[in-house]
């Protein structure tokens, strides 16, 4: 789900001096009548490389933050208020290199057992977007388009929709192994 730029862009990176900065995002299922769902975010509009932009709940890691985990909890919790009590992790997934902001971003997957009131952090959510996981595993929703960004003008991304919501880049990457898992896992 990268784009070709990007991967070419990643083979000739070094991270040693670079000095990323550390964030988490989590991907956290909950049921919804029933049926089984993941939570995104689509981000306020600021002058950031990732504004108005769809993502997981997540953000930058503290001092107080012992592990990478906990700061997926703590911002999942800041960013659209469920209690990090409430969230169960399952797994980490592969962390990913972001060069355009310089994050290393680690995301967690994790589960809910029970259904889920969003109250969404103002200054940075825009709003919730609740997605049934079938539809991840829906072939069909998996896309090319073209876009133009700060960093890149007219450029093909393999995205997933989602209805009218459109998920390109880091987030769709993650998706994707998300995907892989649950596949492998017999989920269909």
């Amino acid at each position: 789900m990268a784009v070709i730029n990007r991967i070419e862009e990643m083979q000739h990176i070094t991270l040693e001096n670079r000095t990323p900065k550390e964030a988490s995002v989590m991907m956290l299922i909950y049921p919804k009548d029933g049926i089984p769902h993941f939570v995104l975010i689509e981000r306020t509009t600021s002058t950031g490389k990732h504004s108005g932009q769809i993502a997981f709940p997540g953000g930058r890691k503290e001092k107080t933050d012992h592990d990478n985990s906990v700061t997926a909890l703590r911002e999942t919790e800041e960013e659209i208020g469920v209690d990090r009590n409430d969230q169960h992790l399952v797994m980490p997934l592969t962390s990913i290199y972001i060069p355009p902001s310089n994050y290393m971003v680690h995301p967690y997957l994790a589960f809910a057992k029970a259904e889920l009131t969003f109250t969404p952090q103002l200054s940075e959510v825009k709003s919730v977007i609740e997605i049934k996981l079938s539809d991840l595993l829906n072939h069909n929703n998996k896309k090319r388009t073209t876009l133009s960004t700060s960093y890149m003008k007219e450029v093909s991304v393999p995205c997933f929709y989602f209805g009218e919501v459109m998920v390109w880049g880091a987030t769709a990457m993650m998706l994707q192994e998300i995907k892989d898992v649950f596949i492998a896992a017999g989920l269909k």
